[in-house]
């Protein structure tokens, strides 16, 4: 059966006016404090990412979010009556446990600290670190996150960032292409400077200053090695590379300029079957003069 005894129940013995005026604040904090921090938050990411960098902003929101709400998280249980002082030993108890078993955590902490008072990269940079490459997504206080070129995310600890070397690629506005060119020892050198000028004058990447460089390299073993180093706006530098190389090709063919590439040579040893060879028709002719 129903029991009706619970409609008989003395509410007033909870629903004190003390206890009612504290929810009454409770509620007051909440619907003030909430909105207003979120507010608070907003406004410290676009100042700091105006000011300074967008990492700076990324963590100003996460440190004014968290501090304001440990204070509202404060102000409600002292409204409610909970003490703070247990709470705090224990949480100062757990601290120091956390702090022995999380020594990594510690460290990484630290470097993170370094890495946004040393400025190596911001983020959306793209950077190389060891094997990865990507753009930064985010500067944590513990790691790096990293959006690697086919779409992948990447952490990487702080302390691991500090102990290696770090390749930030767009970090200057312009950045440098190195095109190497092989052509055959026949080739004339002075025509050659001439066709790959005209070829990166041409470029819609290739920036007139600083201007592309013509360097000889080396003797290769069936070519001469030609270096031209141009410049180009970060944001357009694959743009460059893939189409710089593409040009210095057909211009080539269009000028009958020779791309050498390697030769092998086949010799029979004494344990094997030679190997067959035909001859073709200017062959025999320059065979049979020689007889001749």
């Amino acid at each position: 059966m129903f029991d009706f005894n619970f409609f008989n129940f003395d509410w007033s013995q909870i629903a004190t006016p003390e206890r009612v005026a504290a929810l009454v604040k409770v509620g007051v904090i909440l619907l003030i404090g909430l909105p207003l921090l979120f507010l608070l938050r907003k406004w410290a990411r676009t100042f700091f990412t105006k000011k300074y960098a967008p990492h700076y902003g990324m963590l100003s929101g996460k440190i004014v979010f968290y501090l304001g709400f440990t204070m509202i998280v404060v102000m409600v249980m002292q409204q409610l009556g909970f003490s703070l002082a247990p709470l705090l030993g224990a949480a100062g108890i757990v601290g120091v446990a956390l702090g022995f078993a999380s020594q990594t955590s510690v460290s990484n902490v630290i470097s993170g600290l370094f890495l946004i008072a040393e400025q190596p990269f911001k983020v959306d940079d793209i950077i190389s670190i060891g094997n990865t490459s990507g753009v930064v997504l985010s500067i944590d206080v513990l790691s790096v996150k990293l959006r690697t070129f086919d779409n992948r995310m990447v952490r990487i600890p702080n302390e691991s960032i500090i102990k290696t070397e770090v390749i930030n690629n767009t970090r200057f506005p312009i950045r440098r292409f190195n095109a190497s060119v092989s052509v055959a020892y026949k080739e004339d050198i002075g025509r050659i400077r001439d066709v790959l000028k005209e070829v990166a004058e041409q470029n819609e990447h290739c920036l007139r200053e600083p201007e592309p460089i013509i360097l000889f390299d080396k003797f290769g073993t069936s070519s001469i090695d030609l270096l031209l180093l141009v410049w180009a706006p970060r944001e357009e530098w694959l743009d460059l590379k893939n189409s710089i190389l593409e040009e210095v090709k057909a211009k080539f063919d269009e000028e009958g300029i020779e791309i050498p590439f390697p030769h092998v040579s086949l010799y029979s040893g004494q344990a094997t079957s030679p190997i067959p060879i035909r001859l073709s028709d200017e062959s025999n002719s320059l065979a049979n003069a020689q007889k001749d």
